[in-house]
């Protein structure tokens, strides 16, 4: 097969595509004929040698794909050569096969194309995982979700409106209309605004947290979080170190969660994905739901998603198409 793969980490300059040795796959799995799969800052990381993938998986990039059955495990029992899917993986997915436990594995609503479906495992997932699993998110739950027009932050955009709560977003002038387009309330622009002044000003705190920020957000969250709120820490894009006033946790018992997916153990994922199926994804037949794709490339233009993902120019999903 061909696979998007790394001469060394480093920059964008070290993707090419090439020849790569095709997966095999144990009796509950599955051989996926990739159509499409999508960006997240994670690869970016793992290709400047930051992230390596969990023990056990493949070295190729790529977290979440869709595409076509092409044959299947001998204990496989729910699904059949030939149907649509899309799954997360814990990593391979940049390239034309990847093998998926069935378990892992989500049929694609009839009416979706795969370029959407492959937008979906991860974001709505960890966004799953980050509101309903972590802070058990409910009815009027004011959230404030930091970089919200990423494709994590608009998954959980829609999740946290699922829920009936309020939401609040931060993230550059420019992205506020479609934040507000998926439900956010209360838009702040980073750059020029203090996310703690406008949450004390028009909401006087909120509930949750989720941030992608670390260090420079840190102690700002604890003083905009109520009491017994909850932040949910998911990246640590500004900085790894941070000074706490130990008196603000007691205070508020406040609940700090440091989380990641990739990880988890496989039973783990596939529950949360056994709950996430059952529980949301009939809100993308609906059409209640939906990935926000930012662009729509080829997969020979890998060097140019990435380099957009990582200038934060993308609000959304960038998805690669494989002919």
């Amino acid at each position: 097969m061909q696979a998007v793969q790394l001469k060394s980490f480093g920059t964008t300059d070290q993707l090419y595509i090439g020849e790569y040795p095709d997966p095999s796959i144990s009796d509950r799995e599955v051989l996926i004929k990739v159509k499409a799969f999508a960006l997240n800052r994670a690869d970016l990381l793992q290709r400047q040698g930051k992230y390596p993938p969990p023990p056990g998986e493949s070295e190729i990039l790529g977290l979440e794909v869709a595409g076509e059955i092409i044959a299947i495990g001998e204990k496989v029992t729910n699904y059949h050569i030939g149907d649509r899917v899309f799954t997360l993986v814990g990593g391979g997915g940049y390239a034309q096969l990847v093998k998926s436990q069935e378990n892992m594995l989500m049929h694609i609503p009839q009416q979706m194309a795969y370029h959407e479906a492959a937008g979906i495992a991860e974001t709505f997932l960890t966004a799953w995982q980050t509101l309903v699993w972590h802070s058990r998110i409910k009815k009027d739950d004011k959230v404030l979700i930091h970089a919200g027009a990423s494709g994590v932050g608009i998954a959980a955009i829609q999740i946290a409106k699922f829920f009936g709560a309020r939401i609040a977003i931060s993230a550059s002038a420019g992205k506020h209309a479609v934040c507000r387009s998926y439900g956010a309330e209360i838009c702040i622009d980073y750059r020029k605004e203090s996310f703690e002044e406008v949450i004390k000003r028009e909401w006087g705190g909120v509930d949750i947290v989720v941030d992608f920020i670390g260090e420079p957000y840190f102690n700002k969250n604890l003083n905009v979080l109520s009491v017994d709120g909850k932040m949910i820490i998911l990246g640590l894009m500004g900085g790894i170190m941070s000074e706490i006033n130990l008196i603000r946790l007691l205070s508020k018992r406040i609940t700090i969660i440091g989380s990641t997916l990739r990880s988890r153990t496989e039973e783990y994922k596939a529950q949360l994905t056994a709950d996430f199926k059952t529980n949301f994804l009939p809100s993308f037949t609906t059409g209640k739901s939906k990935v926000h794709i930012d662009s729509l490339l080829p997969w020979s233009a890998i060097k140019t998603a990435h380099d957009r993902m990582e200038a934060n120019l993308n609000t959304g999903k960038i998805i690669m198409t494989i002919d």
